[in-house]
């Protein structure tokens, strides 16, 4: 699989402070004021407890534990809502990143990894980002300084004490320590496993029609329900671990509480300790429960982020189609060269032979028909041709120059594709037709092309006309779907067209539409067709047919109907199939 080179692994704190590091000083500090509160209301409650015992003044110690206690919430709740908007901002920006990269990959890697897959990584394994943002960055090292500051006060008000809470305390975080180690396996394997079950659910949503024309929804629903307990089995790994870590917090904070009483008994009936420092060590004991269980359960969601985080880096470290362009040339393309020109081109899929050594030329005008049976390489040739693709062996030349030295853009900006399934986006009809242009097209030559295709009368018949959104209650049948897709083949100014079964789902009449505008098109232009019908193939100006990988016949279709027997009884079977 390629891998690019350059990319470096995300760097979370650089992504999170991209154009923000004065809201991020900003959150440092108000964590850093929301921690002195919480380490000074220990020493605030010591002090008013021997205030109460001497009989001293206690507003201004009563005020000050108000503001300390006040001003540390307030303190911690701003840190915590602005650390949440830098973290969602940075989601934002990642997520947007590798969707713009996933576009860009190459189409065979997209296949391997499946769209399901690449799915739960743009949307759950971006989520699991945040805990890195939202823990890890600040939220952490706050609880961090916060134990640390409060053992420091703990040591202050009696070190003997603070030896007894730290036995308890210390065997819970030996133990913390081993579930954290395993915790981002667990959580790689669900992300992993959520990926898979959201990929397979995404195949059979695509084929629905097909599923329940053929009743196999009962045998569906099981398959992905035992993905789905995959799914749940992986989690449960990670959820037994996680669930280990809040008693074992509270079985240490049990036994550091019983040593303390103990301990602080003794030494306070021995005239040891006041009873003001033995309050407020209790305070601080209490008070450090929150600290390490924010260490201890942060550390597995953070492990979780990072565990997401390496499933980012994965994708972002694959290489897109356009990774190694060549620069724009300058030399003139030559005005004798073929539109595209096959040299000795051999390509596999999954090392089985698709092509082999296949050499042939498409016009630089006119319409040419591709024919062959099924499996015979056609819409591969028109993979090759648009670089969905490379070839193994030899080189595609389009346009007089090898397609290999053309960037990617510019190549496929010369050439408009129509491909066997029709794709139209989720979006409104005008966005469909003028996808791909640069410039605004103007509303007119939108309904120009619809009349071409026969199709102006049914969008108008639309809720919004031309800004109806396809899709969901609102769409189009299958032939008027193809004739969309047509239309928007037809306002292209490209050089080469490339039509995979344009008629399949046509009646006569609209096939006749159809003919007209590849006319048209063929005038100034490279049309190269797969067709099956008989009337594309007769119309057609040069014929190519392929069989078992190789061009067996090229030529007009007189021509290659005298010659070629393999071509005879191609025609014969569509023309008892279309009978």
């Amino acid at each position: 699989m390629p891998v690019a080179a350059a990319h470096q692994p995300l760097r979370i704190l650089h992504e999170l402070t991209r154009g923000r590091r004065g809201q991020l000083a900003l959150v440092v500090l108000l964590s850093l004021v929301a921690t002195a509160g919480t380490l000074a209301l220990p020493l605030l409650v010591s002090g008013l407890i021997a205030a109460v015992q001497t009989r001293q003044d206690l507003l201004w110690r009563a005020v000050a534990m108000s503001v300390a206690a006040l001003g540390g919430a307030a303190a911690a709740a701003g840190s915590s809502y602005l650390l949440a908007r830098l973290g969602e901002r940075m989601v934002h920006r990642l997520r947007s990143r590798i969707m713009a990269h996933v576009l860009r990959l190459p189409l065979r890697t997209v296949r391997e990894h499946g769209s399901g897959d690449l799915l739960a990584r743009v949307t759950a394994d971006s989520a699991q980002l945040r805990t890195i943002a939202d823990l890890g960055v600040v939220q952490l090292p706050t609880a961090v300084v916060t134990a640390v500051g409060t053992l420091v006060v703990m040591a202050v008000l009696d070190p003997v004490l603070l030896v007894a809470a730290l036995g308890g305390f210390l065997v819970a975080g030996l133990l913390i320590g081993l579930v954290v180690t395993g915790l981002r396996r667990a959580h790689t394997r669900y992300q992993s496993a959520l990926g898979r079950l959201a990929h397979r659910l995404t195949t059979v949503l695509d084929a629905l029609p097909m599923v329940k024309a053929c009743r196999a929804e009962q045998r569906l629903s099981v398959q992905l329900a035992q993905a789905s307990h995959e799914t749940s089995a992986a989690a449960l790994g990670a959820v037994r671990l996680e669930a280990l870590m809040s008693p074992v917090l509270g079985l240490g904070q049990q036994i550091g509480l019983v040593a303390v009483v103990v301990t602080g008994g003794a030494r306070f009936v021995a005239g040891s300790l006041a009873v003001a420092d033995l309050v407020a060590f209790l305070l601080c004991l209490l008070q450090l429960v929150a600290p390490i269980m924010m260490i201890s359960m942060g550390a597995g969601q953070v492990q979780a982020g990072l565990a997401a985080r390496g499933r980012f880096d994965e994708i972002l470290a694959l290489s897109t189609e356009d990774a190694g362009d060549p620069p724009h040339s300058t030399v003139p393309l030559p005005s004798d060269a073929p539109a595209v020109a096959f040299r000795a081109v051999g390509f596999a899929h999954d090392q089985r032979p698709v092509l082999r050594g296949v050499d042939l030329d498409i016009p630089r005008h006119g319409l040419t028909a591709l024919l062959g049976e099924s499996g015979a390489g056609k819409t591969t040739t028109l993979a090759l041709i648009e670089r969905f693709l490379q070839p193994d062996t030899g080189s595609v030349w389009i346009l007089g120059r090898d397609s290999r030295q053309w960037p990617l853009a510019e190549l496929r900006g010369r050439i408009a594709y129509l491909d066997q399934e029709f794709t139209l986006l989720a979006e409104s009809v005008r966005a469909n037709l003028t996808v791909g242009h640069l410039d605004d097209v103007p509303e007119p030559e939108l309904w120009r092309a619809l009349e071409r295709v026969a199709l102006a009368d049914a969008v108008r018949a639309l809720p919004e006309g031309l800004d109806t959104v396809l899709g969901g209650a609102i769409d189009l049948s299958g032939g008027q779907r193809q004739r969309l897709a047509l239309a928007r083949v037809s306002l292209s100014t490209a050089e080469i067209v490339l039509l995979d079964e344009p008629t399949s789902q046509l009646d006569s009449g609209n096939e006749e539409l159809l003919r007209a505008t590849i006319d048209t098109l063929a005038a100034d232009r490279a049309v190269l067709v797969v067709a099956h019908r008989l009337s594309t193939v007769r119309h057609a100006a040069k014929v190519i047919l392929l069989a078992d990988g190789q061009v067996q016949a090229s030529g007009s279709h007189e021509q290659v109907l005298l010659t070629s027997p393999a071509y005879r009884e191609l025609l014969a079977a569509q023309s008892v199939a279309s009978r």
